[in-house]
């Protein structure tokens, strides 16, 4: 396991995007030596990777993710549904025990984790099937050889895989995209923070609903999860807010906001002025706007699209019997495409204004890039990318 610690810090150093430069069977020979150095034998290694083929399904499903390419809203919307509402209410009345027991144990809101197993797996449903559920060193050998934008997690991953395969004797079975079991945890993390939830000696994620449950608690802890805070909370802004406030680099208490005329939906009140969160606006002004504590980041920290975790997070409350978000969104808005999406942050980049990847995945970094070049042209500085902000950008860059 150190070996595997200090092939993280090794891998860390390499360029975060490449093209393949070789063939699959090249890869396959090559790779083998930084198996080895990370602890996986050569028995095992040729055994696992040994006359391996290209999954032909991957380079369709890394640029299709339905959290890089569809409204944030549809998102939501697709999976907080009514149906899978009520089959997580049930699912989780029917496991109560580990569910209890998980909770009590590592202190993570068991509702938290029966949204995350429903986001994932339908509750289990779908890790039987075999079009979607897989031997996961092909996918992730695959997903290493295209040299995308996470070459560092899927190198480090494909080790880990290996590395289950030598402790477990076979090869373990996941998503297209390397994750194992009902809430579906990367190799890396199966490896740092699997567990035996029902006391039988193993870690099964895929049979036990037990070990998977602890296991995602454990990973959860291990990202900062706070015992007892919610993920945040619907807010008011009023007119003439400073938007250039809405950032996730610095949390601030509470009271700040609502010095500013910040409150809560509905009538309600602030049960803690000294809360540490930040202001999160999705969808720009005419959209719902959060308060969000650090557990949201624990949320992203688990899937990093924030499409995912503002699924994970009204899940929860939803599974709870709470209700859905109150504000609208701006579902008539024209968004913009793959190739305006990186045009976008190819001009942000021009002008100054933004140092990420252009890759097309218009997160926190493009946002904010984007609220301050909208302050520059004294707009409101919300931060919401649209159609007409590529017009605008491109227009401004030239």
């Amino acid at each position: 396991m150190l070996r595997f610690a200090a092939l993280i810090l090794a891998l860390l150093t390499l360029p975060a995007f490449a093209q393949p430069v070789e063939s699959f069977d090249s890869f396959i020979a090559n790779f083998r030596a930084k198996a080895l150095a990370a602890g996986v034998s050569g028995a095992i290694y040729d055994q696992a990777m040994g006359g391996l083929t290209p999954d032909p399904r991957v380079p369709d499903l890394v640029t299709t993710q339905p959290e890089f390419t569809t409204p944030m809203w549809d998102y939501i919307e697709g999976r907080v549904t009514s149906g899978r509402i009520e089959r997580g209410k049930a699912a989780i009345g029917q496991n109560s025990t580990p569910f209890a027991s998980v909770g009590q144990t590592y202190g993570v809101d068991p509702y938290v984790l029966g949204a995350i197993w429903g986001m994932e797996t339908d509750y289990g449903a779908v890790l039987g099937n075999d079009k979607l559920i897989r031997p996961i060193v092909r996918s992730l050998a695959t997903l290493v050889h295209q040299r995308r934008t996470r070459l560092v997690e899927d190198e480090v991953d494909l080790i880990a895989a290996l590395l289950l395969v030598q402790r477990d004797g076979q090869t373990p079975i996941g998503s297209w995209a390397g994750a194992i079991g009902h809430l579906q945890v990367n190799p890396s993390n199966v490896l740092a923070h699997g567990t035996d939830g029902d006391g039988d000696g193993r870690v099964d994620l895929h049979n036990s609903l037990a070990d998977a449950l602890a296991t995602s608690a454990k990973f959860l802890r291990g990202l900062g999860y706070q015992p007892g805070l919610d993920w945040g909370m619907e807010v008011v802004v009023p007119d003439g807010f400073d938007y250039l406030l809405a950032t996730r680099t610095e949390m601030r208490p509470v009271s700040f906001f609502a010095e500013r005329g910040i409150t809560r939906v509905a009538g309600r009140s602030f049960a803690d002025g000294n809360l540490p969160v930040f202001l999160y606006v999705p969808a720009g002004k005419d959209g719902p706007k959060f308060l969000m504590s650090q557990n949201y980041l624990v949320l992203k920290g688990y899937n990093f699209s924030d499409s995912y975790a503002m699924s994970v997070a009204p899940m929860t409350d939803r599974l709870k019997g709470g209700g859905g978000f109150a504000d609208d969104w701006p579902r008539n808005t024209a968004l913009p495409n793959l190739a305006q999406r990186k045009a976008i942050q190819q001009a942000l980049l021009t002008l100054g204004l933004y140092q990420g990847a252009v890759d097309g995945r218009l997160g926190p970094i493009s946002q904010e890039a984007y609220a301050r070049f909208q302050a520059a042209r004294g707009e409101v500085a919300d931060g919401f990318i649209t159609r007409a902000s590529h017009d605008e950008l491109v227009a401004a860059s030239r």
